[in-house]
């Protein structure tokens, strides 16, 4: 493996009601530093880092897709552990959550209402809410990182495309179906993160549509369809943990014929080309 070769470890794979794995989250590591995107629905984040072998010292971004409640609590937690950490000169620098404006105004409302004043006070100035527009482009430790709207049926959702230090590029969808208006990122990525939600077979008992999510076949014939190189999926129900793997893999491999993924978590992917 090259000394440039990033990894992709999901502290989460499930959906927002799950029980049996957390909810979706990950931690996109590169030889500088790396990424967490979302952090799931509760305190569960700090067990979940623990079990990956991340120490909360690491996190130094933090990017919010959307301010669902399996998504963004969280990351109040997050704050919530870190700020004391940086004050008590157990945490070097600053942590930098990245989000759009409704996601900004959420993470401010809920420290006001929730957080002890010397901790909401923190915000600015050790705890960055860096707010990001469609098609602006960061620079993320040693990633280029492009933000982009995903045309979220539901509430607003930002994902984004990073290139990574080995010239690939990991795209993620958020965790709703891949609309043409991500397209300019999605397409020909080499690796191409999507939610989905159940098995096309079982769409009758889970009801992924009606919920604006997709299942497995659906992902992997965008993948297809987008000339990916990897397809990784997540995002899904929890009854099927044992075979879950192997199924959604199958029922992918209908459409797309590159790499699947279907992880566990905690479950380590090192993001090496073909």
């Amino acid at each position: 493996m090259s000394d440039l070769t990033s990894s992709l470890t999901m502290l989460g794979t499930g959906n927002a009601m799950c029980t049996r794995c957390y909810n979706t989250c990950f931690w996109l590591g590169t030889p500088a530093g790396g990424m967490m995107v979302d952090a799931g629905g509760g305190n569960g984040i700090f067990r979940q880092l623990h079990r990956a072998g991340i120490a909360v010292e690491r996190v130094h971004h933090l990017w919010l897709t959307h301010c669902h409640t399996d998504h963004i609590m969280g990351v109040i937690w997050m704050i919530r552990k870190i700020s004391p950490m940086i004050h008590k000169g157990k945490f070097q620098g600053t942590l930098t959550i990245y989000c759009h404006d409704e996601g900004e105004h959420a993470l401010r409302t809920m420290c006001s209402l929730m957080m002890p004043r010397k901790i909401y006070s923190a915000l600015d100035e050790t705890i960055i809410l860096r707010q990001v527009r469609h098609g602006e482009v960061l620079q993320v430790d040693d990633m280029t990182v492009t933000a982009f709207d995903i045309g979220s049926t539901k509430t607003k959702q930002f994902g984004f495309s990073a290139l990574l230090p080995d010239g690939q590029r990991l795209t993620c969808l958020g965790d709703e179906p891949y609309s043409e208006q991500s397209q300019l990122w999605a397409c020909g990525a080499d690796w191409l993160l999507s939610e989905a939600f159940c098995l096309y077979k079982d769409r009758e008992q889970f009801n992924p549509y009606e919920k604006h999510h997709s299942t497995a076949l659906d992902a992997g014939r965008v993948a297809q369809e987008l000339a990916v190189k990897h397809l990784v999926l997540y995002h899904t129900e929890d009854t099927h943990l044992t075979t879950r793997r192997l199924t959604y893999t199958a029922e992918a491999a209908q459409h797309f014929t590159g790499p699947i993924h279907v992880p566990d978590d905690i479950e380590t992917i090192q993001l090496v080309g073909n």
